[in-house]
């Protein structure tokens, strides 16, 4: 055997070793969140474009559905997207106590949608009410959060409380702080500051803002491969692993932009309501949210 002939064997060995890494990489972070599940839940099928979109929009939910619980509400609500051409992610935060129109059933507060006919029933509301479609979604329940944080961020993640609260027996103390997974959760779901749900989301995009950032300091291009099969096996999506690759490589890169933010309804477009059958809600109007979604999607 020449050196030719043992150097090839030499490259062909080490692409093996390499997929081989990456592979089992993957598959232990998927199988380590999923190994106590016996049954899984059918998630509805959603139309997905092929290849890897310029542009990839989506539908992020954070459900208050319980282990042994089928379904709940969206507690958190927010529409995402990231163009993978500028490098800009882009993130709409929707109040849960907006009131709107949802098919079949008629007027009811946003996040019952998807307590009702699950993310199919969610993506049509959205659409119907805010003309928005997103061929893509997440969805991820409080204790899986909770578990994937602590995996991915064992020392905790940086955040700068503004204020100190108590709520579901953890108490936050203002100032710069490492938060665990349950305090992290409690800190977003925190709304009695008088601001209510103003006050909650704007403490929801700073707390993805700090994972945004703070997860390039925990997932390099070596770690990559494990990290999406952790957050594949901690949550309900349709988004493709190539996707997330290619969005995820991005950010190992440190070259996608600081995410932008919009907050529905916004300023001026909205009422306070507390006599309808679903308590006190927030009375949109529908064409200027439309506009201030189409504008900041472009």
């Amino acid at each position: 055997m020449n050196k030719g002939q043992k150097a090839t064997i030499l490259v062909l060995m080490l692409l093996v070793a390499a997929v081989s890494f990456v592979s089992f990489e993957f598959l232990e972070g998927f199988t380590a969140e999923k190994k106590t599940k016996t049954v899984k839940e059918e998630v509805p099928e959603l139309p997905v474009p092929a290849g890897v979109p310029e542009i990839v929009n989506f539908t992020l939910v954070g459900s208050d559905a319980r282990p042994d619980e089928e379904s709940g509400r969206s507690d958190s609500l927010m529409i995402g997207q990231y163009n993978r051409r500028t490098k800009q992610p882009k993130l709409i935060s929707i109040m849960r106590d907006s009131y709107v129109d949802i098919p079949e059933y008629g007027k009811d507060k946003i996040n019952a949608a998807y307590f009702y006919g699950g993310m199919p029933l969610l993506e049509e509301t959205l659409k119907d009410n805010f003309q928005v479609k997103t061929p893509y979604y997440i969805s991820m329940t409080f204790d899986k959060f909770v578990d994937c944080i602590n995996d991915l961020f064992p020392k905790g993640v940086t955040i700068d409380a503004q204020e100190s609260f108590e709520l579901d027996g953890v108490t936050i103390e203002k100032g710069k702080q490492q938060m665990d997974g349950n305090t992290l959760l409690q800190y977003s779901r925190y709304r009695g500051d008088g601001e209510g749900d103003f006050g909650r989301i704007t403490r929801q995009q700073q707390v993805v803002k700090a994972l945004c950032e703070q997860s390039k300091g925990i997932t390099t291009l070596m770690k990559l491969p494990k990290t999406i099969g952790k957050l594949m096996g901690s949550m309900d999506t349709n988004i493709p692993n190539t996707v997330l690759i290619a969005c995820g490589l991005d950010f190992i890169k440190g070259v996608e932009k600081p995410v932008e933010t919009l907050s529905i309804p916004i300023e001026d477009s909205w009422s306070y309501n507390d006599d309808t059958p679903a308590g006190s809600v927030l009375e949109i109007q529908l064409d200027k949210n439309q506009r201030a979604i189409a504008d900041f999607l472009k």
